[in-house]
């Protein structure tokens, strides 16, 4: 019998807006406030696109821009790249290779419900191998 995760099972639910205006400083705040490296960049109320904490080192850090007067819409990524929280983990880890990308939002009735990064991915397929090593050791 095949075994399936699906990305519902190991998406981060934590998933936090910025709005297109934002300073870089005031979305670097919100990211350490709420211990994530991504926020989701809303336009005009709607999602529009994410900016991670990569984005801040390469696209205004590196750049010598000023983090006060940058907004995070100017260093971001649009669109937003998502997936189903009933694709399997493959299908993930297939799509952010594809895309050269470390996440995807998780969207289910036009809604964004979680993300999905490269290290869930990674720590899924560990405990899945962990479990079925388990199961074979059993007598």
């Amino acid at each position: 019998m095949p075994l399936t995760v699906n990305v519902r099972d190991v998406m981060d639910k934590r998933v936090v807006p910025v709005i297109y205006m934002a300073t870089v400083d005031e979305a670097v705040k919100k990211m350490i406030e709420n211990n994530v490296w991504s926020l989701v960049v809303e336009r005009k109320g709607a999602p529009w696109g994410v900016v991670t904490e990569r984005d801040v080192i390469r696209r205004c850090v590196a750049k010598g821009l000023s983090t006060a007067k940058t907004s995070v819409g100017s260093i971001s990524t649009s669109p937003i790249v998502t997936i189903s929280p009933d694709a399997t983990m493959k299908e993930a880890m297939d799509a952010m290779a594809a895309r050269e990308i470390r996440r995807l939002f998780v969207v289910e009735r036009g809604r964004i419900i979680g993300r999905i990064t490269q290290t869930e991915v990674f720590q899924s397929t560990i405990d899945v191998m962990e479990t079925l090593s388990s199961l074979s050791n059993v007598q």
